[in-house]
């Protein structure tokens, strides 16, 4: 390196080009360049991602190895270490004060798989790295329990600073809590609305939520007095829309995409995803079947201008593990990757909208 002066300046100089692609604006201001250390022709430095799902991880790493080597020596060795700080836009919610995120996941209909949509972005998002909870906020027709292979456990009660808090249920390293924990299976809860909306403060108030990086609340179909109390019970983060391409789901969906949409509600639509966009029988897995329409949750997504996560083939292994009690995001193959691509780009629409909106 010949008598170059490298200085911590001169480093953090060079990482000022590098710009984080979804949130426009350079490292070094954005405060994700940590512990930038040096050494006899080489630096080391920690990047702070918004997210461990990022999908662009990656390209901000080459990017930053890039800049030194152009602007500072091209012989200076480079060590990275790549990590995460989950973004939140309130300061602190009472009834929540651990979790960063609340994204509600609905649907305009039933059937069309948004507790399976729920279960394995939860999954997905775990495996990224990120702390996960699901509350189950279809009170009557809870289904996160059987799709956990939890349906016989139950939550304890334990006392927390001085107030009895009921303990989430942990299964695959994701906290839960739902209806299904606390009533038997095979018994109906023929409850009126204003007992459910109780039932959902509770869920929120009195759960010992601890600290989390993503609240995922799967809704129950249409737009019920459960989706009034949530949006005016917790700030959200965001929504995310579950449809199939069949005309009549996405006549649904926008009908739930509107709901967020509306005066005094104004939660924004973090993304739509399709559900059950071809089928791909196992013993032709390059063969596509648009057993139901093709790109109609894309052309939605376009024609309201909101994000479009990714689509979901049908496969019968999705089926059968949540049947199984083990979402399929959990395991390899093209289903599991379906859910990771999509899982990393709502945690990029959720670090984009927390980038851009004012912490309160």
């Amino acid at each position: 390196m010949g008598e170059l002066s490298v200085s911590k300046e001169i480093i953090l100089g060079a990482l000022s080009t590098v710009q984080e692609p979804d949130l426009k604006k350079d490292l070094v201001t954005l405060g994700m360049i940590k512990d930038v250390e040096l050494g006899i022709g080489e630096v080391r430095f920690t990047v702070v991602l918004t997210t461990p799902a990022c999908p662009l991880k990656e390209k901000i790493r080459q990017d930053c190895e890039e800049a030194i080597h152009r602007l500072v020596h091209p012989d200076l060795k480079i060590s990275i270490n790549m990590t995460a700080e989950v973004t939140s836009l309130t300061s602190s919610d009472p009834l929540i004060p651990g979790v960063k995120n609340v994204i509600a996941v609905a649907s305009g209909k039933g059937g069309v798989g948004k507790s399976t949509v729920t279960a394995n972005l939860a999954m997905a998002l775990k495996q990224s790295g990120a702390k996960v909870g699901i509350l189950d906020a279809d009170i009557s027709g809870p289904s996160i329990p059987v799709m956990f292979g939890a349906e016989e456990l139950q939550p304890l009660v334990q006392e927390v600073n001085g107030k009895n808090r009921i303990q989430p249920i942990m299964q695959y390293g994701i906290k839960m809590i739902s209806m299904g924990f606390l009533a038997p299976s095979d018994s109906p809860v023929p409850w009126r609305g204003p007992m459910m909306t109780q039932a959902l403060r509770q869920f929120f108030g009195d759960t010992n939520w601890d600290e989390l990086d993503y609240l995922l609340i799967d809704l129950p179909p249409g737009t019920s007095d459960i989706h009034l109390t949530l949006v005016q019970l917790i700030k959200l983060t965001g929504a995310v829309i579950v449809t199939t391409p069949q005309k009549v789901a996405l006549s649904d969906a926008t009908k739930g995409l509107q709901f967020f949409n509306q005066a005094g509600i104004n939660v924004p639509i973090l993304g739509l995803v399709e559900n059950m966009a071809y089928f791909t029988p196992a013993e032709l897995p390059d063969n596509k079947y648009y057993l139901f329409g093709k790109d109609g949750g894309k052309q939605l997504a376009e024609k309201y201008k909101v994000p479009f996560l990714g689509e979901v083939p049908l496969i019968q292994a999705i089926r059968e593990a949540g049947d199984e009690g083990k979402p399929i995001a959990s395991t390899e193959g093209p289903s599991a990757t379906a859910f990771a691509s999509i899982a990393a780009n709502l945690a990029q629409q959720i670090a984009i909208r927390n980038a851009s909106t004012p912490r309160q």
